[in-house]
């Protein structure tokens, strides 16, 4: 017997269905394979495309004048919307000027760019690079280079602050030279345009140069067709559920048409545009905001629009499937153990490297270095070299790269351990920078066989330091996560920089002697033959492990 709730499956089912003269069909997904997902991202003809608005992200340093460029730009070009009419920050916002129109992306910060690069949405048509003329180029104004440049976006850089007294513009020109942006005026390719966010001075002209840049990279969209765009940020609304703020790229996007990001569909109830106001369609290169989705869509994500719900649901759980998939294909990130196998397999020709120093005159030794290990199979690419710990954002450029991080004398924090486990990026650190050069050399003749790898077991901040006579100085610790244990190795990290290594002279939890600390225990911890210990400080536990070859 079967109830009324059970399943029975398809062969019971027919011939149940052959006793009442009916013939049962199997229905099979419309979605086959992941290019039908993809064909909705179909290439145009020619005689389809029209001229649209470029798309420009501002980036730069903190503290540069990146928003008070964009308020400055706000509030003198976009214009004031109807009374009544409610502006919400949609992190977007076009611009007209002489007629045409820019559209501005109000991203918070190359991290952001670099993660919409990552899910392989390439949103921004130009990028402006602000620097401050009192100021210079930056650790911030370097990564933001170097995230443009990996995005293969053209750049206009804005000299900011010319009406501040100590302002040196050519300063600035000399140090853009020094990192591969040689200015116009200097006989090279890079437009730099001296202005002031505060006065207003030379920001029409810089505007007129991002449609003059815009003019020569021929920006063109087909806009009678089914629309495609990007997701720029989304959030839950108490009120009004699942908001997006998106990009429309090609196509046209109407009120009432069936959307599709990611494993979130849903027919669009209401559209707005950067003004808050209603609208009934978006065009290429036109930032609006939507309702009506099922589910909050992950920022970068595409949006499609497609024929009818059915399509839809079948695409959303194609894609939940290719996920799944791609879970499991996401252990095939670039690692030094399995770079020769890639290299032979003709899968890789340029190995992509990240490099974090604790001083800045390492960096250009470490880049000659590996530079000289390329060879007719294999380059080795310097994408981005930096002073300090290594963080998040250089995970995150590591992850959209498909790059390797190295460091020297300086150490990943907790975020970017996490980010870099959950991305699988390989983050390699060393004390000597020969060790490294030795790796990187091994690893691409196929040579590269561990045979002790380090494993972190803990990590604990230091609370408080007290002097004990006779002993030294002990630190009272919290442990933040893991262990740290009385036979572990540690080291002394002073905002990510390594300052000593060594092993634990004593681990106490209140009076006794502990074997170990856990996480969110406190105790007591003194380091071998070491007495600088201070507040704040992270003790990093480790133990060797044998790796078989």
């Amino acid at each position: 017997m079967a109830g009324l709730n059970q399943e029975i499956d398809f062969d019971c089912a027919s011939l149940i269905a052959e006793e009442f003269g009916k013939t049962v069909v199997l229905e099979t997904p419309e979605i086959t394979d992941e290019n039908e997902i993809l064909s909705l991202d179909y290439e145009d003809k020619k005689e389809d495309l029209v001229t649209r608005p470029p798309v420009v992200t501002v980036m730069g340093h903190v503290d540069h004048g990146k928003t008070s460029l964009l308020d400055y730009i706000r509030k003198s070009k976009v214009t004031t919307q109807e009374a009544g009419g409610i502006t919400q920050h949609i992190g977007a916002y076009t611009v007209n000027i002489n007629n045409s129109k820019i559209v501005f992306l109000d991203t918070p910060g190359h991290e952001a760019f670099t993660a919409m690069r990552s899910r392989g949405a390439k949103v921004t048509d130009i990028s402006i690079l602000v620097v401050a003329a009192d100021d210079g180029v930056m650790p911030q104004t370097i990564e933001a280079i170097n995230h443009s440049k990996a995005a293969g976006v053209p750049i206009i850089v804005a000299i900011n602050k010319i009406d501040k007294d100590g302002a040196n513009p050519e300063r600035v020109k000399t140090e853009l030279a020094d990192n591969g942006l040689l200015p116009e005026d200097w006989g090279g390719d890079v437009i730099t345009m001296p202005v002031s966010a505060k006065t207003g001075e030379g920001i029409d002209e810089l505007l007129e140069m991002v449609l003059m840049v815009a003019e020569v990279e021929e920006l063109k969209a087909n806009p009678n067709r089914m629309a495609i765009g990007t997701v720029i940020e989304a959030q839950l609304d108490k009120g009004r559920g699942p908001v997006a703020t998106i990009l429309v790229q090609k196509g046209t996007l109407n009120s009432g048409d069936i959307v599709i990001s990611g494993t979130s569909t849903g027919r669009i109830r209401a559209m707005f545009d950067d003004k808050g106001k209603k609208i009934k369609k978006a065009t290429p290169s036109m930032p609006a905001v939507i309702l009506g989705l099922s589910e909050v869509p992950e920022a970068g994500s595409f949006i499609y629009a497609v024929k009818d719900e059915k399509t839809a649901r079948g695409y959303a759980q194609r894609i939940i499937n290719v996920q799944k998939e791609n879970m499991i294909a996401s252990g095939n990130k670039v690692s030094l153990d399995d770079l020769f196998d890639k290299i032979q397999d003709g899968n890789l020709k340029e190995i992509k490297i990240i490099v974090k120093t604790d001083v800045r005159g390492t960096i250009d030794a470490v880049k000659n270095s590996l530079e000289k290990l390329s060879n007719e199979e294999v380059k080795v690419n310097i994408i981005h070299g930096a002073v300090g710990g290594i963080n998040e954002s250089d995970v995150m450029l590591a992850a959209a790269s498909n790059a390797i991080i190295i460091g020297f004398n300086v150490r990943p924090s907790q975020g970017a351990i996490d980010l870099s486990r959950h991305e699988n990026v390989d983050v390699r650190t060393y004390r000597v920078i020969y060790d490294a050069i030795e790796d990187i050399k091994l690893a691409v003749k196929g040579m590269l066989a561990p045979t002790f790898v380090e494993e972190v077991i803990g990590r604990a901040e230091v609370r408080a330091t007290f002097k004990v006579p006779g002993i030294g100085t002990v630190a009272g610790v919290y442990v933040l996560n893991g262990k740290i244990t009385r036979n572990a190795k540690v080291r002394l990290l002073r905002d990510g920089i390594i300052l000593h290594e060594g092993e634990i002279s004593s681990l106490k939890r209140f009076k006794d002697d502990a074997k170990e600390l856990l996480t969110g225990y406190e105790g007591g911890l003194g380091i071998a033959n070491y007495n600088d210990l201070k507040e704040t400080d992270i003790i990093e536990a480790y133990i060797d492990k044998e790796v078989e070859r």
